[in-house]
């Protein structure tokens, strides 16, 4: 167990590394730390806090730096959260308004890019999750068909069919009516699941529409990496612990790129309560191991349905960043609960 002394010393330590990202020797320590503390005092205490895995020393430097075990100890223990400056403040909540949940998970990143010059990372609520309000069919001409999907959360999602036959008004209306009065209100997983078997037992004229509404239902859970969106991600080529390595650099565009990897480690943000903290290796992606990701759940009326974050390098003013995700996850989820 540390002494209060090797706390406050790796404290400094930390704050004064994540200020000017330069290491930090024993003589800055003196002066910023508030201790009376011989320059022997403070050698030792950080030879100790350097054989715990804390800190390290550069080679090419006779300060130290933390590392990631220092910087997690920093942040369940020795951080103390900054309220977050009113300008930020109204910014999140002027831009984060009820609106449908693609454009807010839109605006949502941009901002945690913008307030934080970091990636900026969204998970949009799950497809399956969504029930549905209504659904509607206009015919454009001869067997061209606008459908109109409009979730209970207000999305709208438009398809353009191409159907065998030609679809009077009156049918398009049947089935938009059926349709409604047998599945609105439901997921649309559960929707296709039903819709399959009851197929079966309907008459031919709107059986090709309800199955391409399911098709469409369907199509529109999208693939996983369809449901991250990120903003910001050039912001880390300004970021000098990320782009002195410009190989490590790509292969954290290219995770970006394909999403999967994000997606499964933002979706163990769902589980956690309030804001979770990814440092380094503990994401268990590798290309991450360089950097930090601050995620916190959103929801809507209460259920949990989706994650937002930050993604930066491990140097990040965590006092700062944790409070602006934690703060547009709420914001996000009132504008979602309209």
């Amino acid at each position: 167990m540390m002494n209060e002394r090797a706390q406050r010393l790796l404290k400094t330590l930390i704050e004064r590394y994540i200020a000017d990202g330069q290491p930090v020797g024993s003589k800055t320590l003196s002066m910023l730390s508030g201790m009376e503390l011989s320059s022997a005092s403070i050698r030792n205490i950080l030879a100790d806090l350097e054989g715990m895995g804390l800190i390290a020393s550069p080679h090419t430097s006779a300060g130290r730096v933390p590392t990631a075990k220092g910087y997690r100890l920093f942040v369940d223990h020795l951080l103390t959260i900054q309220p977050l400056e009113e300008l930020a403040m109204r910014e999140l909540e002027s831009s984060l308004q009820p609106d449908s949940p693609q454009r807010i998970a839109q605006a949502a990143s941009t901002l945690l890019s913008d307030l934080t010059h970091f990636a900026g990372v969204v998970v949009t609520p799950q497809r399956s999750d969504v029930a549905f309000r209504q659904i509607e069919f206009l015919r454009l001409s001869e067997r061209r068909i606008l459908m109109i999907l409009v979730t209970l959360d207000g999305d709208v999602q438009n398809h353009l069919l191409t159907t065998e036959r030609d679809y009077s008004p009156s049918e398009l209306v049947e089935a938009g009516n059926f349709i409604n009065q047998h599945y609105a209100g439901q997921g649309l997983s559960a929707i296709a699941s039903r819709v399959a078997v009851e197929l079966r037992e309907l008459q031919g004229n709107i059986t090709e529409l309800m199955s391409a509404a399911v098709r469409f239902g369907q199509s529109s859970l999208g693939s996983p990496s369809d449901a991250v969106v990120i903003a910001g991600g050039m912001n880390l080529l300004n970021v000098r612990d990320l782009s002195e390595d410009l190989s490590r650099l790509r292969e954290l565009f290219a995770t970006f790129e394909r999403k999967t990897e994000l997606l499964k480690l933002l979706n163990q943000g769902q589980e956690a309560q309030g804001v979770n903290i990814f440092i380094g290796e503990e994401s268990g992606v590798m290309t991450l191991d360089e950097c930090s990701v601050v995620t916190a759940p959103y929801s809507i009326n209460g259920m949990v349905v989706g994650t937002l974050g930050v993604v930066g390098p491990t140097r990040m003013a965590y006092e700062r960043v944790i409070p602006i995700v934690d703060i547009t996850a709420r914001l996000v989820s009132s504008a979602l609960s309209y």
